[in-house]
């Protein structure tokens, strides 16, 4: 076993006791230990996955950060590409939250919700990855806009819905 040193701000280290005391852990280092287990493990499965995927990336913020919006903008331009929409919302005085619905690549997108999460400042951050594969009844990706309205993104009738256009499709005449 090695020792290591680490930094954490009061307010996540007042978190790691609360968690030591409720669960009874013998001390910091253990209730560490099985949280870098848990952390690790949740990562494992996503090594190396490819093919499209969609995913909610979900980060809470300090908006005061030393040229964290900024680096935060950076990013999502970077991989334009990837993000479909974002929502911010205000929670107090010094945090925000945003959600941002992300598309492409499996390994794109893990990676670009990696590099947001890992920015100081972010407080917390978690991606959860959807793999968007063929069609699971025929294993045909054509079938995808059959009974869903000829809109190709699912594959199921809108039956109270009324009808709605997607960018860059043409509505019947």
């Amino acid at each position: 076993m090695q020792r290591v040193t680490i930094t954490l701000d009061d307010d996540l280290l007042a978190d790691i006791d609360r968690l030591v005391e409720r669960r009874g852990y013998q001390g910091r280092s253990e209730a560490i230990r099985d949280l870098a287990r848990s952390g690790l493990a949740e990562a494992a499965p996503a090594e190396g996955e490819t093919g499209p995927c969609v995913a909610a990336l979900v980060y809470v913020y300090d908006h005061a950060a030393r040229e964290l919006s900024k680096r935060l903008t950076t990013t999502f331009h970077e991989h334009h590409e990837l993000t479909l929409t974002t929502l911010h919302v205000h929670l107090d005085h010094g945090s925000c939250m945003e959600v941002s619905v992300l598309k492409g690549d499996e390994a794109a997108v893990r990676g670009m919700a990696e590099r947001v999460i890992a920015e100081r400042g972010v407080r917390h951050g978690r991606a959860v990855v959807i793999p968007v594969r063929d069609d699971p009844v025929s294993g045909d990706p054509s079938r995808d806009g059959e009974n869903g309205g000829g809109h190709g993104h699912h594959s199921h009738a809108h039956p109270q819905s009324p009808p709605h256009a997607h960018p860059g499709v043409r509505s019947p005449e």
